[in-house]
């Protein structure tokens, strides 16, 4: 009787994870891993500079360079109709910005050329790959902690001011009816930051990268989105967090596509270390989980601080709320509440100790930076967007009765006298709350 013969071990040898081969990359893949390494360097310098305490200057002086590059190139190679004289501000898509970006483009390009023609022996660009993919992960981690940071503590979006909310609906511009649906919902701030904060926190754990890329992905294209479609100056820098979050999901898009699509078999991701011995590398992960924990606790308390100038937590007014103007008279000359008269007041709302704003009778708002003393019962007045801070205008208040306001002073060389009472500043927007049970559609 034949006996079963036992099952020979194979001797063949274990397949050594591809990742961790010296596998040869093709031309192509080489070309563009050496353009996204030149270009996602450079476009996230100085990182971290500016990021961890005591680095903004630094961070300055880095950017200074740049302040003498971009000018020159829009000038003297772009020649555009107007010199480069506004850099980056609250807004990120000036015209710096872009020629600054394709400074970077341009560089990228010539750096690819240049290497892959110094390095045509190389087949791998492995070692750099980790690299790059190390820096990007803390760089865009950072960054997206900061985002969700402003948004848990709720001082990117504030509460909408008073004068917010009694502009015309209509008057308000795409962006600040953005801001505004932002700022009237403190819990869709907190879970639009958590959702930024956990992607962020998840990039500082090499594991985890992928989970962290994936969530990001699903964010920043909802950011990106907002700002195309609700023009939020902040296009060029949404597109690229979400083309980093999209470089460091790409080696495992085919697993993932394999496991959620195409229901096939998908083999264990394999990661490279960082280095050959391993004490170094559990040194480095020690580092960059410290450096996440660094970034949550001082974002976070960044954040606070800002809500304590900007937000919830600033100072208001001592003559806070909306006043309605009964009688405005300018040189003497009382003028009637027509809402043709683009001179005549409306309203005169006190937000913030040093914001005062001005409702025309046409519902357009006037925005003044105020120094008030109100032991003296003075106030002075100066414009938003006069960089020399030349134009002023003094006044003196009473407040002759409870509710009651009146205001001298002099205005573009004219003589100004205001009457007012303050009305309710309750609306509906920050009154109706939350409700369960809606027995019918509550929409205003």
């Amino acid at each position: 009787m034949a006996t079963a013969q036992p099952e020979v071990e194979s001797q063949t040898p274990a397949v050594i994870p591809e990742s961790s081969r010296e596998k040869q990359w093709r031309p192509v893949t080489r070309i563009a891993f050496r353009f996204a390494f030149v270009y996602l360097f450079l476009y996230n310098l100085p990182f971290p500079l500016g990021v961890l305490p005591g680095t903004d200057k630094a961070a300055d002086k880095y950017a200074a360079i740049w302040h003498a590059i971009v000018p020159w190139v829009g000038g003297h190679v772009l020649h555009l109709s107007h010199p480069i004289t506004i850099f980056t501000n609250g807004s990120g898509d000036t015209t710096y910005d872009y020629v600054w970006v394709l400074c970077y483009l341009v560089l990228a390009a010539v750096a690819t050329m240049v290497w892959s023609i110094a390095d045509r022996g190389r087949t791998n660009d492995g070692a750099l790959y980790k690299w790059l993919r190390l820096f990007v992960r803390l760089s865009l981690g950072g960054t997206m902690i900061a985002y969700g940071a402003s948004k848990v503590i709720q001082s990117q979006f504030p509460a909408p001011y008073l004068a917010r909310l009694v502009q015309p609906y209509g008057e308000s511009s795409p962006m600040g009816l953005l801001w505004t649906f932002m700022g009237a919902s403190r819990a869709y701030n907190v879970f639009a930051g958590l959702a930024e904060m956990i992607g962020g926190v998840l990039l500082f754990v090499p594991r985890l990268t992928t989970l962290g890329a994936l969530i990001l992905i699903g964010v920043l294209s909802n950011v990106f989105m907002l700002n195309m479609s609700y023009d939020v100056p902040v296009k060029l820098y949404s597109f690229n967090l979400l083309l980093m979050a999209v470089f460091l999901a790409a080696p495992d898009l085919r697993r993932l596509a394999n496991f959620l699509v195409l229901h096939r078999a998908a083999e264990p991701a394999t990661q490279d270390p960082l280095f050959k011995r391993r004490p170094f590398n559990r040194a480095a992960l020690a580092v960059q989980l410290i450096l996440g924990a660094v970034f949550v606790v001082t974002l976070l308390y960044q954040s606070r601080q800002n809500t304590k100038q900007y937000g919830a937590l600033a100072p208001k007014s001592p003559l806070y709320g909306v006043w309605s103007v009964d009688q405005f008279g300018l040189d003497g000359a009382v003028r009637p509440p027509l809402l043709t008269d683009q001179v005549r007041w409306q309203r005169v709302i006190f937000d913030s100790v040093n914001l005062l704003t001005v409702q025309s009778m046409n519902g357009e708002n006037q925005y003044f930076r105020i120094k008030l003393d109100a032991a003296q019962k003075t106030f002075s007045l100066g414009k938003y967007g006069d960089q020399n801070k030349n134009w002023r205008a003094d006044f003196t208040f009473a407040q002759p009765q409870p509710g009651q306001l009146v205001m001298e002073g002099r205005l573009d060389g004219k003589s100004v006298e205001v009457k007012t009472h303050r009305t309710d500043s309750k609306f509906l927007l920050n009154t109706r709350g939350f409700h369960w049970i809606n027995e019918y559609p509550f929409n205003r």
